[in-house]
């Protein structure tokens, strides 16, 4: 019998809220200990989701022995660290997206974690809902004919505000590294590495893309994926593949749970799913089954998909000269 896995989570906020909501929908799992660095904070939350611990500090978190794995959802530019402290401490990490600033960092992360014999993913959610599994396995299927274009976007009107993660440099803000990752993964989910990349960018005051749009060619298969990501006005968050006999669309916003809509032929099909729940549980019923049979990476998403994602948002950000 599995027995049940206790999970940590470093810095509660509101996508953490989410996570934790979820995870009392997964069998074999329950939220353990929250750490803050504001005590009361970690408190609040433990009370809020019956967390058992709740710490002032990551390192008390990492520390306890009855924790297995850490959720880490702090903004961008600590998940290298907080990963690594978690690793070093014998700690299962999944790290919300991005798990590291570069490539190096997520190849460091991935040697460290291999050595240790831990695992560890990255928080790609959206690889595992059901919604685009359907549409992975319609692409594979060739219901629609062989691909010949990409499109997928992300945009929201977000409140300027210097201190938020969403324009703050030093925690790694900008579209790309935040809401692009998205549209960026859909494409190498779906077409792999790209032959050719072409971006371009609106870069706001304090120095990060408020607006990122890219193109990824395919010229060996006569393939073109166009991606966006924005800051500045709300797009309509919508991801369609389309092939030789029709197309494939995940409806706004595609990177949750939703419905897709399938046109084959000019006869069109609208297929549901369950959008009861955040999405989350189904990354965390993955990353459980993966700890249940002593897996240190998710066939679905292993850790050699991270370092191509990130190596793709690194050649992106040296096409419009963006350094953090």
């Amino acid at each position: 019998m599995n027995r049940i896995v206790n999970w940590g989570i470093i810095a509660p906020g509101k996508i953490a809220s989410k996570f934790a909501s979820d995870l009392k929908l997964v069998n074999g799992a329950r939220l353990y200990a929250v750490a803050s660095r504001d005590v009361n904070r970690a408190k609040k939350f433990a009370s809020d989701y019956n967390a058992k611990k709740a710490y002032g500090s990551y390192e008390e978190l990492v520390k306890d022995p009855e924790v297995d794995i850490v959720y880490i959802a702090s903004p961008h530019v600590f998940h290298y660290e907080q990963t690594l402290l978690c690793l070093n401490n014998g700690k299962h990490v999944l790290c919300e997206k991005p798990m590291g600033m570069n490539a190096q960092q997520v190849e460091e992360l991935a040697q460290v974690a291999k050595e240790k014999n831990l695992f560890l993913m990255e928080a790609l959610w959206t690889q595992f809902l059901p919604s685009f599994k359907k549409l992975k396995e319609i692409v594979t299927s060739s219901i629609i004919g062989d691909i010949r274009y990409i499109q997928a976007d992300f945009g929201f009107k977000a409140t300027y505000d210097i201190m938020a993660r969403t324009f703050n440099k030093k925690l790694g803000g900008g579209s790309l590294l935040d809401i692009g990752i998205y549209p960026v993964f859909f494409a190498l989910e779906l077409a792999g590495k790209p032959e050719e990349i072409l971006a371009s960018t609106i870069i706001g005051q304090d120095g990060v893309d408020e607006s990122c749009s890219m193109v990824f060619s395919y010229p060996s298969r006569g393939l073109m994926a166009n991606l966006a990501s924005s800051f500045l006005v709300d797009t309509p968050t919508e991801a369609i593949v389309c092939g030789t006999n029709g197309y494939a669309k995940l409806n706004t916003r595609w990177h949750t749970p939703t419905n897709l809509t399938l046109m084959i032929n000019n006869t069109e099909e609208l297929i549901r799913f369950d959008q009861s729940v955040y999405g989350y549980k189904y990354e965390i019923e993955e990353v459980v089954g993966c700890l249940n049979r002593g897996e240190c990476e998710s066939e679905l998403f292993p850790l050699s998909k991270s370092l191509l994602l990130h190596q793709t948002i690194d050649a992106i950000r040296e096409k419009i000269g963006l350094i953090y």
